[in-house]
């Protein structure tokens, strides 16, 4: 028998596959198409305290082996995913992680203690809606100038820290390719207590439109993701994967059952599915059947054989 299950912090995923924040909303729509319950885990749109409307003009523009994103982390806030989600999520077989994000650290401090709360109260009644939260630290610091709070690490360090002590739910930082120290970012990430790290987030990109002279996007530049960014991603996996002990999630252009195998071999727990979701919306159960069918083939039984082989 086939055993594809891994864990981060006790949390169980029956096998590596966790849909990508910001591409599966919280399963809802896809679970129309298929039962969504053979999937690992859903990592849910990302959730900011206050609700936000998005960036203005355009938002997605494909490009060669890839796609352009400027949504502006529109959401519905977490008081509302609390409220009118969440319950939704009770009923899943299936790890679930909110990503959390903040335009300032006291907003990821009041975000976690919502989400810690509310965990509380669902667990006295023998109910639970998250595993994991997932920490987005690619967020602007507004009161830093703008700056992302991924991009140095003792200011990411801070975000960690503070988050980490006020909840019990097990933590996992998203972290930013744009880094100045990728390596160092993880290793900081597991000194402050992280039970895991994500990696990579979207890559700031460029399209200029010829004709009107000027930047398609209004904020001029958006994040990158697709296949175009798959040897990145999976090339910064294996850096962070060989210095850190806790689990290491690869995301970044996967869109075959070998580029999961890929990611594993370079030292991945599990893996996120991000863009191809657009592309192919039974990408989850088809990347399934093709794991299955490649460790069938290879008489590989379980994924500890090759995971961070190379």
């Amino acid at each position: 028998m086939i055993n594809l299950s891994g864990s981060i912090a006790g949390v169980h995923f029956k096998n590596p596959l966790v849909m990508a924040s910001g591409t599966f909303g919280f399963g809802k729509e896809y679970a129309q198409y298929y039962d969504i319950s053979v999937l690992g885990g859903i990592a849910g749109k990302g959730l900011t305290l206050h609700p936000k409307s998005g960036n203005e003009g355009l938002r997605v523009f494909e490009t060669p082996s890839g796609m352009l994103n400027s949504v502006g982390l529109e959401n519905p806030g977490i008081k509302h995913f609390l409220e009118n989600e969440a319950g939704f999520w009770e009923g899943l077989d299936l790890a679930r992680i909110v990503n959390l994000g903040g335009d300032h650290i006291d907003e990821y401090i009041e975000g976690a203690l919502l989400i810690n709360q509310d965990s509380r109260i669902r667990e006295a009644k023998g109910l639970k809606a998250v595993d994991i939260i997932e920490l987005n630290i690619s967020c602007p610091n507004v009161k830093e100038g703008g700056l992302a709070y991924g991009i140095k690490t003792e200011k990411a360090r801070e975000v960690v820290r503070e988050v980490r002590a006020v909840t019990s739910i097990p933590l996992v930082i998203k972290l930013s390719p744009n880094a100045e120290d990728l390596v160092s970012m993880a290793v900081m990430c597991e000194e402050e207590g992280a039970d895991g790290v994500s990696l990579i987030n979207t890559i700031s990109a460029m399209k200029i439109d010829v004709y009107k002279r000027k930047s398609v996007f209004r904020n001029l530049y958006a994040g990158l993701s697709g296949p175009a960014i798959k040897p990145i991603a999976l090339r910064m996996v294996h850096q962070v994967a060989s210095r850190v002990n806790i689990p290491v999630i690869g995301v970044g252009g996967i869109t075959s059952a070998t580029d999961v195998i890929e990611f594993i071999m370079a030292g991945a727990s599990l893996v996120q599915i991000g863009t191809y979701n657009f592309v192919n919306i039974h990408a989850g159960e088809e990347l399934l059947s093709g794991i299955t069918e490649f460790m069938n083939n290879e008489g590989i039984q379980t994924l500890d054989e090759i995971r961070g082989i190379i």
